[in-house]
Parts: structure tokens; sequence; C-alpha cells
């Protein structure tokens, strides 16, 4: 079958921006028109050009925005459509996903969830903009399975792990002679609109710590197994150059409510004789989105799940080292 000739978007009369906008909405499933100025225009004193833009898309049959959010605002909500999936994937610049956003999976109840977690990926674009970091709107990929167990998933004993969004960013920082250290930052991100039990969010913990300590083996009858003490390595080290950072991040309820459901957390951790080993090989921290939008990444707005509950930021550092709010 012939490549259809609308694959390439500039032969469509697309903007700049509207090229943009793709594969954003691809990546990220569901955003608002004030989402998506917020990521690629936020000089833009309203929204009217994206949305202009939008129903250029629209009108295309590439993107579609048959459901409103369930919020008073009411905002349209928009997504790309199977054909604006296809569009994406010719350019050959993302990996492709399985996952298609459609009108039922819009309008279902983890609409609040994915737009909560676009929310936060958000938060950081915005600080590192202020800050002359590097993190754009493309930079955090929602649902990334890893497995952490041999053999297929079985109820209550799943093979894979899959983090809500895995975030990178660079940080940079002066150095004492003048110069400049760049840290690339990888994160796995949990966002929590109160919708779980606290057990089921620390039940997480445990998936992190065995995916920090899962060293694949080979399928039976492909290969003799490795002597102990052979050179296998852990799984996560062919994706990450060090194991990533955790944030939970709350939302959905007060911040009384929430600092509360943090407390929880933490005394739960504590509690979990299991956990307790892996926590060398973890560095987890607990924020809420209100405090990483008002304050940013780097503010010591995070107390570290496992530990003492000293304020840090998303380095996962004490207070004293922290960078300030500015």
């Amino acid at each position: 079958m012939p490549r259809p000739r609308f694959l390439d978007p500039t032969e469509r009369g697309l903007s700049r921006l509207g090229q943009e906008i793709l594969p954003v909405l691809y990546r990220h499933r569901l955003l608002t028109a004030g989402q998506l100025t917020q990521l690629l225009r936020p000089a833009a004193a309203s929204t009217r050009y994206m949305r202009r833009q939008l129903e250029i898309l629209h009108g295309r049959g590439l993107v579609n925005a048959s459901v409103r959010r369930n919020s008073p605002a009411g905002e349209l909500l928009w997504y790309a459509t199977a054909l604006g999936c296809e569009v994406v994937e010719g350019g050959g610049e993302i990996t492709p996903r399985a996952y298609r956003m459609t009108e039922d999976a819009a309008a279902s109840p983890l609409q609040e969830h994915t737009l909560a977690v676009n929310n936060m990926g958000l938060a950081f674009v915005q600080h590192a903009r202020r800050l002359g970091d590097e993190c754009g709107p493309l930079d955090w990929d929602p649902e990334v399975a890893h497995r952490v167990r041999d053999g297929d998933s079985r109820l209550g004993d799943e093979a894979f792990l899959v983090p809500d969004a895995v975030l990178r960013y660079i940080h940079t920082t002066r150095t004492d002679n003048g110069g400049q250290q760049r840290m690339l930052l990888t994160y796995f991100c949990e966002v929590d609109r109160t919708t779980m039990s606290i057990a089921r969010l620390a039940a997480k913990l445990h998936a992190y710590a065995r995916f920090a300590r899962y060293i694949p083996q080979p399928a039976p009858g492909r290969g003799r197994p490795k002597p102990t003490g052979g050179y296998r390595r852990e799984a996560w080290r062919a994706r990450y150059p060090s194991f990533p950072r955790i944030l939970l991040v709350l939302d959905g309820a007060p911040e009384a409510q929430l600092a509360k459901r943090a407390d929880d957390l933490r005394a739960l951790a504590a509690a979990d004789a299991r956990l307790q080993p892996a926590a060398a090989d973890l560095k987890a921290g607990v924020t809420t989105l209100d405090q990483l939008r008002a304050h940013g990444p780097f503010a010591p707005i995070v107390t570290p799940v496992l530990g003492a509950p000293e304020p840090t930021d998303v380095l996962l550092r004490t207070s004293a080292r922290a960078a300030p709010a500015a």
C-alpha cells in the first residue's frame, strides 16, 4: 500500500506550531489547550492561537476534542486520532507506542489522572525554563513498562513495573571555579490523586525495589546460566546511567489531607521489614503537585519516604544543601 502523502505535515499546510502539537499529543495522550500553550508557546497571552491551530489539525482529521473535562471549567480535551498517530509514527522521530487515546478513554475516570501527570511534567518544564535547565515538552514518557520478574505476569505477582511517567531533566549548577556542572536526572514518577489506598501506594515501592535488584535470567533451553559472580547485570543498567530517583506526587485533596497521607506512607514504609533491605537502593520522596508547581523541583518541598523526614529537593538532599526557592 503506497505511503499517504499527508505523512509529511508540511504538505498539509500546517504551521510550525501545528507540527509541534502532534508529537506532544501523541506522547502525552490528553491535554487541554491551556496546557499545550504553556508547553509550546509560554509567552502567549491567551490560548487563541493554539486553539486555532488545533482546529486546523482537527479539520485534517489528525486530532480530536470530542470530550470535555469533568470539571467546572469543562475545557475541551485534545488527543491525537489514529490518523494523527500514524503521521507521528511515519516521521520516525518518536518511539512508537501501542496505546491509542479514544473518546471513551478520554471520558473515563482516568481523565483527571492523565491531566495531573501532564501537569506534573509541565511544572518541571516551566521551572527548567526559569532556572536555565533543560526539560522540554517531550521529556516525560507515560507508562513505560519495566520487567521486574522472569516469567509471565500473574495475579498478585506482577512481572512488570509501569511508572505513571519516566521524566528526564538536565540540571545545571555553578562550580567553585566559575564553570558549570550538568547533571542528567531521571525520575520514576507516580501521581496519586487519593484514589488508591496507602497500602497499594506503598506496594509500588516493593516493585521499584525488585527492579533495582532484578537480574534477567535466560529462558529455559536458551543458553547456559552464567556462573555465580559472573557478569550478568541488573536490567535497569541497560536503560539508565544510574537508578532513577522515585518521586511520588500527591494531588486531589486539600494540602493538610495530603500531608497526612504522606505521613501515613512514611509510617507504613518504616514498619515494612521487607522494604528496609532495599532502602539503600532507593532514593524515594513524596511531595504535592501544588508545591511542585508553586515552588519548583529544587525548593525543599520533598519528604524522603525512607529515612529522616527532613525537607529536601528532588535531588533528595538535605534542606541545608537544597537550592533556594527563588
